[in-house]
């Protein structure tokens, strides 16, 4: 079970705010591969820049979720993804938290009520997150011994 957003409101703290800067972070990454990738199409890849864009920025977030239940920017701002177990996402899980996040940025509608959900539930959850029944926190801190 995720925590306690009464009782354990600090899992909870700042978490919008953190997934907004998150989400420039990622931008920039997926920006950054797709200049990347481009040259090695022989420069084809221009007549396809959206379509190429989607696909990078659709497995990079499915790959980086999958692999440590956040994404490069998620981990900068030290937030994390859990599903409604307690649990850093599997592949499964990755992908459908992805394909509804590219869903919802395809309906600016959907986005809006996205972002609204995130500043006015108390888990300060998305849309995707809701259906899911996942949750974005703040990281715990690791304990090295």
């Amino acid at each position: 079970m995720t925590p306690d957003p009464d009782m354990q409101p600090q899992f909870y703290d700042g978490v919008p705010s953190k997934r907004l800067l998150a989400w420039v972070v990622d931008t920039l990454v997926i920006t950054a591969l797709t200049l990347v990738v481009i040259p090695f199409t022989a420069f084809v890849g221009l007549f396809f820049l959206p379509m190429l864009y989607l696909v990078l920025g659709f497995s990079y977030r499915v790959v980086t979720l999958a692999r440590g239940s956040a994404t490069l920017g998620m981990r900068l701002m030290a937030i994390e993804l859990r599903d409604r177990d307690d649990d850093p996402f599997d592949l499964p899980t990755a992908f459908l938290h992805t394909l509804g996040y590219t869903f919802s940025l395809a309906m600016p509608v959907l986005q809006l009520i996205s972002v609204v959900l995130m500043l006015s539930t108390e888990r300060r959850q998305g849309l995707t997150d809701l259906v899911l029944g996942t949750v974005a926190l703040n990281r715990r801190a690791s304990t090295v011994i």
